[in-house]
């Protein structure tokens, strides 16, 4: 796919880190993009330094989806790209005991239903609201109408521990891609996804430099933390490259994750 202005694109949690990053690259390139995102104010941000649109989105809710969609296409037409960004994690351990008393605890379940909430139904959710446009559209060359691209995340292949219900919802995004790519495919749509390591996202940055140091320090190399522009940079290449379909790519610095 030819990246330019004629090219429109959502892009869901976008007001941040990897959603940011890849709203960005997308618009560098001249694409138009509609920014998804709960944080009004820099999802509002981010749009306007972009030339882009915002709406206030909760993948949770097919009413705010739809209502995002439909304010994305009123402004840029019908989207060929979607980008799902959006994403919750959570650690806790499946029975855990308290360390003063020695109480036993379960896992809260509205945790867990929380992380398949977003993290899989959400993004499923969105990607469905998606394809069912593109397969509006006139194809372009090879018969292509539109990409989507997921993130799942390393946690998808292994887990730490505290991270079932990630590393569950991630798996979920992971394993649905390609019977997706598939059910699409006689449309001309395809279905990629990102495994990402650890990046310095926002949610990473409020950690104490000694434990990013530490998570640094297990990357074989380049021996850092992800930057959000290169998961944009592999997204962009996702667009660009029409016979890459159906495929998962791990963006880790060959990291494996230990149990801790």
């Amino acid at each position: 796919m030819k990246l330019d202005n004629n090219i429109a694109a959502v892009v869901t949690g976008a007001a941040s880190g990897l959603g940011e990053a890849t709203a960005r690259a997308l618009a560098e390139r001249g694409v138009k993009v509609a920014v998804f995102d709960r944080d009004a104010e820099k999802g509002e941000r981010v749009a306007s330094e972009i030339g882009g649109v915002f709406a206030e989105v909760d993948v949770t809710s097919n009413e705010a989806v739809d209502a995002g969609f439909a304010r994305a296409r009123e402004a840029h037409g019908q989207e060929r790209i979607c980008v799902n960004c959006a994403g919750v994690a959570n650690a806790v351990k499946t029975v855990g005991r308290d360390k003063q008393t020695g109480e036993i605890k379960r896992y809260p379940i509205h945790q867990f239903e929380l992380a398949i909430q977003i993290n899989l139904i959400g993004s499923f959710r969105v990607l469905a609201a998606s394809a069912a446009g593109m397969v509006t559209l006139d194809p372009l060359e090879d018969g292509e109408r539109g990409l989507i691209v997921n993130t799942a995340s390393v946690a998808a292949q292994d887990g730490q521990i505290g991270q079932a219900a990630y590393s569950a919802s991630k798996a979920g995004v992971l394993g649905m891609a390609l019977p997706i790519a598939r059910d699409l495919m006689s449309e001309g749509i395809r279905v990629n996804t990102i495994l990402p390591g650890v990046f310095e996202t926002p949610m990473v940055a409020m950690m104490p430099q000694n434990v990013k140091d530490a998570l640094a320090a297990q990357v074989p190399f380049p021996k850092r933390l992800g930057r959000a522009e290169e998961y944009a940079r592999l997204a962009v290449f996702m667009a660009e490259n029409t016979y890459l379909n159906g495929e998962y790519v791990r963006l880790d610095g060959a990291i494996r994750m230990a149990p801790r």
